[in-house]
C-alpha cells in the first residue's frame, strides 16, 4: 500500500504538538513566512504551505504580511515577530487560540507572561507590529475584521485563549464615531418603538446593537439586601437592548418595543448607547472558555472603536477583557478611546500598575466585578473621561488580589489612588456603586507604596493622602446601593489637609438610595445635585468639610445626615454654604439632620444660604435625628446658621449667627501640582507633522507646547483639554510636550515621544 508521507508527516505533527507541548516549552512552528506579502498567497509561507487547522504559526521578523482571508479555520496559535496588518479593503475573520505580539524567533504557548528569552526593544530595530488599522487609517466603515478567540483542548484554560502584547506594537482601531452615547432627548414610553437621542447619528447604522438605560431606582429590600450570593444580577433590570432598523438625524427606530418607560426631563435623562463597531475581538464560545487581552510593559500601540465582547475569565485574577498589565509610563499617552466592552466575565477595562492612560468615550456594558477598574492603588495620572458604565454585577473577590479590602462587589468605577482625573462619566444600575474610591490599611496591606512624584522622582507615599487630582462633572443614577462613595470606615484614615483637600465638582445623582458617601477628612464638594433619592449626603464624615451649591429635590428621608459612622457623629468642623430644598416632603426625619454631640468638645458647624421651596419635614426643618443618642450632653455640638431665620430646634446651641460669629473658611486650597500631558497621535504627511494630545491639572490648562512651539488648545473641559500643533518633523524624530496651568505651574515629568516607537 502506498502512503504519501509528505501528507502524513505534517498531520502526525501537529497531533504530537497539540497533545505534548507545555506552555513553558518553545513552540515548533509548523507554518513560517517565507517573506511579505498576503496571507492568503501561498508563497508568503515557507515551502507554500499556508497556515491550516491547529498550526502554530509565525510571521517572522521583517516580514510585513496583510491578512486578507475570512477564515473561521483555527490556528492554534500565532507568533507576530514581524508585521501582521489587517486588510482595510476586505472584510476579516481570524480564528485563534493565542496571539503574542512579541520580538525574537522562539515563543511559549503562554497565554498571560512574556517569553524570558524575548529581546528587549532596543532604538531602531524594527518592533513586532500587529495592527488592526491605525489611528490615522483606521478599519473603515463597511470593512469589517474580527478576531475570534478559541480555546484549545489540552491548553492551559487559566491563561488561554488570549492577546498578548510582550513589547510589540498592538493596534486595534475601527471606523470613528463622533458620539459612543448620548442622552436622550425626549422620553421614552412603553410600546415606543423609536427613540430621540441629543444628537444627530449619521455613523450609527441599521443592525448596530444599542442599550437604553434605565431611570428606576434601586430596589431596596430588608435584611441582606446586599449581600452577593451568587454571580450576576439577581434583581430586575430596566436597561433595554436593542437593535436599530432606521436611523434618520437623531431618531433611532428599534426591532422591537420598549417595555420600559425612560425619562429625559432636567438633569434626569437615560442614556442610549451603541455597542457596535466594526472591529470585534470576541470568545468564539461565550458559555465556554473566555479569552482575554492584555499589554505588557515597554509594548505599544492602542484601541479605538474596537468591540470587545464575551471576554473575561470569570473569577481569575489578571485575565481581563482590557489589561494594562504594570505597564508605568511605558504606554504614555496610548489608551482606549470609543470603544465598547460587553457583556465580560472580569472586568471592562482594567489599568494595573500603570501610569499616563487616556480612557475615553468608552461604553461598558454587564460586567461580572467591578468596571472601568485601576488595580493596585499606585495608578497615577490617568484620564477616565466620557465613559459610560453601565451594569456591573457584585462577584466574589479574585484570588491573590492585591487590594483585599475590595470586595469586587460591582462599582461602575473603582479606583484607589487619588492622583487621577475623573470627568463627565456617567455610571448606571451597577451592583452596589456608580463610583467608588476605596483605600485602606489592612493587616496585610500597608498603603506607604513607591509612586512617582509630579518631579517624577519615586519615593514613598501613604497614597491615602493623595487628593484626586480632578474629580468634576460625572453623573450617578439608578446604582444599587451608592451613588458616589469615597474614602474609608476608619476616621481620618484617608485625608488631606486644610491646603490639599480632596475636591469634587459638580455632581449629579438621581433615581438614587444614598446619592454621595464622603469618608475622608479635609474635602470640598462644590456642585452637587440630587432628585428623586432616598438619602443625600449620607453619613458623611465631617472633619474639616465645605459644601458649596447643594440642591436637593424630592428626597424622601435623609438629605442630610448627621455625620459618620453608626452613631452619626461630627469629628470636626463643617460649613454649607448655598443649601437648596425643592419639592421634600419628609414624614419623620428632618430636612437637615443634626447631632447633638460629637466625640471632643467644642465642635461647630455653619449654615448659610439655606432656601425651602415647597419641602416639608414632620419633625422639624432642622433638628436632632437618630432616637436615644439625641438624650446625651456630653461635647455639645453648636451649630449657626447665617442670613437664615432658625426653624424651632429643641436645643440651646443651635442659634441665628451674630456678629462674634463669622463664616470661618475651613480649607484653603492651593494649587501647586503641575498639568500632566499625554502625546495622542503623531501623524506625519508630506512635510509637515501634526500631534495631538491631552493635558489635564486640577485647574486650567493655559499653555501647551511642543518642542518649544505653542500649540492650540480646541478644547478644554474640567480641566482636561485638547490640543494640536502642525510642525516641520524634527531631525532626531522626537517630539517634547509640556504645559502649563492657569497658577502657574509648569509640568515637571514632561513627556517626550521617539515617533518611530509609535
Amino acid at each position: 500500500m502506498y502512503i504519501r508521507m509528505n501528507l502524513i508527516l505534517p498531520l502526525l505533527c501537529t497531533l504530537l504538538l497539540t497533545t505534548a507541548i507545555s506552555a513553558a516549552d518553545p513552540v515548533v512552528f509548523n507554518a513560517r513566512t517565507a517573506h511579505g506579502g498576503k496571507w492568503s498567497d501561498a508563497q508568503t509561507w515557507e515551502g507554500g504551505r499556508k497556515p491550516q487547522a491547529g498550526d502554530f504559526v509565525q510571521v517572522r521578523a521583517g516580514h510585513v504580511v496583510t491578512y486578507d482571508v475570512n477564515s473561521d479555520v483555527a490556528l492554534r496559535m500565532l507568533h507576530v515577530a514581524g508585521k501582521l496588518t489587517f486588510s482595510r479593503e476586505v472584510s476579516t475573520l481570524l480564528d485563534v487560540g493565542l496571539i503574542k505580539v512579541e520580538p525574537g524567533e522562539t515563543t511559549t504557548e503562554d497565554g498571560f507572561d512574556c517569553h524570558d528569552a524575548a529581546p528587549a526593544p532596543q532604538a531602531g530595530v524594527a518592533i513586532p507590529v500587529l495592527e488592526i488599522g491605525t489611528l490615522a487609517s483606521p478599519i473603515p466603515a463597511g470593512v469589517k475584521a474580527t478576531i475570534r478567540l478559541r480555546q484549545f483542548k489540552g491548553t492551559n484554560a487559566e491563561t488561554l485563549p488570549a492577546i498578548i502584547a510582550c513589547g510589540g506594537r498592538w493596534d486595534v482601531h475601527g471606523a470613528p464615531m463622533k458620539r459612543t452615547w448620548l442622552k436622550l432627548a425626549a422620553p421614552a414610553k412603553v410600546g415606543d418603538v423609536s427613540v430621540r437621542v441629543d444628537e444627530q447619528v449619521s455613523d450609527w447604522h441599521v443592525g448596530d446593537r444599542i442599550i437604553i438605560t434605565t431611570s428606576e431606582a434601586p430596589a431596596i429590600e430588608s435584611g441582606t439586601t446586599f449581600q452577593i450570593k451568587s454571580r450576576g444580577r439577581q434583581k430586575p433590570i430596566g436597561t433595554e437592548e436593542r437593535v436599530i432598523t432606521a436611523v434618520e438625524a437623531s431618531v433611532l427606530t428599534l426591532d422591537r418595543p420598549l417595555e420600559k418607560a425612560h425619562r429625559s426631563e432636567g438633569m434626569m435623562r437615560c442614556e442610549v448607547a451603541n455597542l457596535s463597531r466594526n472591529v470585534v475581538i470576541e470568545s468564539a464560545e461565550p458559555a465556554g472558555t473566555r479569552g482575554h487581552t492584555m499589554y505588557h510593559r515597554d509594548s505599544s500601540g492602542g484601541i479605538s472603536y474596537a468591540e470587545f465582547r464575551h471576554l473575561g475569565k470569570e473569577g481569575v485574577l489578571g485575565k481581563y477583557s482590557i489589561h494594562f498589565h504594570l505597564v508605568r509610563d511605558t504606554m504614555r499617552g496610548s489608551g482606549v478611546l470609543g470603544a465598547s466592552i460587553w457583556d465580560s466575565h472580569n472586568r471592562w477595562v482594567t489599568v494595573h500598575g500603570t501610569d499616563h492612560l487616556l480612557i475615553r468615550d468608552c461604553v461598558g456594558y454587564q460586567s461580572r466585578g467591578h468596571g472601568f477598574f485601576l488595580e493596585d492603588a499606585t495608578e497615577q495620572w490617568n484620564v477616565l473621561d466620557r465613559n459610560l458604565a453601565v451594569q456591573s454585577f457584585g462577584n466574589v473577590a479574585l484570588p491573590k488580589q492585591v487590594l483585599s479590602f475590595d470586595p469586587n462587589d460591582g462599582a461602575g468605577f473603582w479606583w484607589a489612588n487619588g492622583r487621577n482625573t475623573f470627568t463627565r462619566n456617567v455610571a448606571c444600575e451597577n451592583d452596589h456603586y456608580g463610583f467608588h474610591f476605596q483605600i485602606a490599611k489592612t493587616p496585610d496591606f500597608n498603603p506607604v507604596l513607591r509612586v512617582r512624584s509630579p518631579d517624577g522622582k519615586v519615593a514613598e507615599r501613604d497614597v491615602r493622602t493623595l487628593p484626586f487630582m480632578r474629580f468634576e462633572d460625572n453623573e450617578s443614577h439608578s446604582n444599587g446601593l451608592f451613588e458616589f462613595r469615597f474614602g474609608d470606615e476608619e476616621h481620618g484614615s484617608v485625608h488631606g489637609d486644610r491646603e490639599y483637600p480632596f475636591i469634587v465638582r459638580n455632581l449629579r445623582a438621581w433615581a438614587a438610595h444614598y446619592a454621595i458617601r464622603p469618608n475622608m477628612q479635609f474635602f470640598l464638594l462644590e456642585g452637587l445635585r440630587v432628585q428623586d433619592a432616598a438619602f443625600g449626603i449620607y453619613h458623611p464624615d465631617y472633619d474639616a468639610h465645605v459644601y458649596r451649591d447643594i440642591a436637593f429635590h424630592n428626597i424622601t428621608s435623609e438629605p442630610i445626615n448627621g455625620g459618620h459612622d453608626e452613631l452619626s457623629l461630627p469629628y470636626g468642623d463643617f460649613t454649607y454654604d448655598g443649601l437648596i430644598f425643592a419639592d421634600c416632603t419628609l414624614k419623620n426625619d428632618p430636612l437637615v439632620q443634626l447631632t447633638a454631640i460629637g466625640p471632643k468638645p467644642g465642635l461647630v458647624a455653619h449654615f448659610r444660604g439655606l432656601k425651602l421651596t415647597n419641602s416639608t419635614s414632620g419633625s422639624s426643618v432642622v433638628d436632632f435625628g437618630g432616637g436615644p443618642r439625641t438624650k446625651k450632653t456630653e461635647h455639645p455640638v453648636s451649630y449657626y446658621f447665617h442670613d437664615s431665620p432658625v426653624p424651632r430646634v429643641a436645643s440651646a446651641q443651635v442659634k441665628d449667627a451674630d456678629k462674634s460669629s463669622a463664616f470661618p473658611q475651613l480649607l484653603a486650597p492651593m494649587d501647586d501640582l503641575p498639568p500632566a500631558t499625554l502625546i495622542t497621535s503623531i501623524h506625519v504627511e508630506g512635510t509637515k507633522c501634526t500631534v495631538r494630545g491631552v493635558s489635564h491639572d486640577n485647574g486650567e490648562i493655559v499653555t501647551v507646547s511642543v518642542n518649544g512651539l505653542p500649540a492650540t488648545i480646541t478644547t478644554q473641559q474640567a480641566g482636561v483639554a485638547d490640543w494640536s500643533i502642525t510642525l516641520d518633523p524634527p531631525a532626531d524624530s522626537r517630539y517634547l510636550a509640556k504645559a502649563t496651568d492657569l497658577a502657574g505651574n509648569v509640568e515637571l515629568m514632561t513627556r517626550e515621544v521617539a515617533h518611530q516607537s509609535r
